[in-house]
């Protein structure tokens, strides 16, 4: 079975099980979906859409943030991991984003790259869920389950991105972003698919016999 077969199989099944893809972070605006996808390195959505929903009514554009300073920041944050690197980077991003962009967020991958605390797959996420550029950010889960399904040889999350743009339609980019998410979330899991048992991974490999050893992103 060659890529595009896998593609097609993969769409089908993921079409057929999250016909909608709700975006899981709560925000209320550009600039708060960009603070909410840079707290959620290392953190569940859940936690942060928990600790946001009082923050975000009274504080929702950069200028609250510079504002409050780092320190009103933590305390307001203390309860998602590693919050003090989290809070340095939100107020410097902040003062970044009103002091160069006027308090605009940028609409490039170059100008939201140069944000501080915002890397490839956080602008990824804005360009896509924010701007609705075309985008393909992989995070742990479509790493490893990319390389479950023989799409890349995952050496790293640059070049499964590469292989994944490749592969499938830009298109389907932003969508099979989060529905990939929630199937590697619910379905093939690290610990227990390892590649045998869900439909996909079946579908995909159906003599498959040892469990795939995947390399961290």
């Amino acid at each position: 079975m060659n890529e595009k077969q896998k593609a097609q199989i993969i769409i089908k099944n993921l079409n057929k099980i999250y016909p909608k893809t709700p975006i899981p972070l709560k925000s209320k605006n550009i600039f708060t979906l960009l603070v909410s996808v840079l707290l959620s390195a290392q953190c569940t959505d859940l936690n942060v859409n928990n600790v946001t929903k009082n923050i975000y009514p009274k504080y929702f554009k950069p200028e609250h943030f510079v504002k409050l300073g780092r320190k009103k920041i933590e305390k307001l944050i203390k309860k998602i991991g590693i919050y003090r690197v989290k809070a340095k980077s939100i107020y410097l991003m902040s003062k970044q984003i009103l002091e160069k962009h006027k308090g605009k967020i940028p609409k490039t991958f170059e100008e939201l790259e140069r944000l501080p605390g915002v890397g490839h797959k956080t602008a990824s996420v804005v360009m896509s869920q924010g701007f609705g550029y075309p985008a393909f950010a992989v995070d742990t889960h479509i790493h490893r389950l990319a390389q479950r399904w023989g799409l890349t040889n995952g050496k790293n999350v640059v070049q499964t991105e590469k292989d994944l743009k490749r592969i499938f339609p830009k298109k389907y980019w932003s969508k099979l972003h989060l529905q990939i998410i929630f199937y590697g979330r619910e379905y093939c899991k690290a610990r227990d698919c390892h590649g045998l048992d869900c439909i996909i991974c079946r579908a995909c490999y159906p003599n498959r016999k040892k469990p795939v050893i995947t390399k961290k992103a």
